[in-house]
């Protein structure tokens, strides 16, 4: 028996938002689908990033926005905790589009590749979905529940 390949088992319409997509939109259509997240797809058709509910939480020890910690040393400032990071979690407390929030990047799955590899990948990298693509452009979603009802039936 051939196994199955990702093709055949994803989701080949599912919800996306677009990198301009303001973020109060993508709140709706996770909250409304209920979606933990969206692959997002530039114009070209290619998977660009992906917006999740972490994606939109600042994950903070306080849970608030502060200055990173510094001290002041021969007349400068030096920080000690990491400017980057900080930057990142102040982009994200002020984000209006998706391109603010996203995690750029994301891992992605060729649509020829087996459903055991959709799993190997999904364990690896700790994801719940992985957006699916063919020649690089965008064509479908396969999700962990997916993969596992897939590989039950074998």
């Amino acid at each position: 028996m051939a196994q199955q390949t990702v093709a055949e088992i994803m989701d080949a319409d599912p919800i996306t938002v677009e990198p301009d997509t303001d973020v109060e939109t993508a709140i709706r259509l996770m909250r409304g689908n209920e979606l933990p997240g969206l692959p997002v797809i530039n114009d070209g058709g290619r998977c660009v990033g992906i917006v999740t509910e972490r994606d939109l939480i600042i994950a903070d020890e306080q849970g608030d926005l502060h200055l990173p910690h510094y001290i002041e040393l021969f007349g400068g400032i030096v920080f000690l905790e990491s400017l980057h990071r900080f930057e990142g979690r102040l982009r994200k407390a002020f984000a209006s589009k998706v391109r603010d929030l996203m995690t750029e990047d994301p891992d992605t799955i060729d649509v020829t590749a087996t459903v055991r590899d959709a799993a190997k990948l999904i364990a690896s990298s700790g994801h719940n979905r992985l957006p699916v693509v063919e020649h690089g452009r965008f064509v479908g979603l396969v999700t962990r529940i997916d993969v596992l009802a897939a590989l039950a039936e074998e």
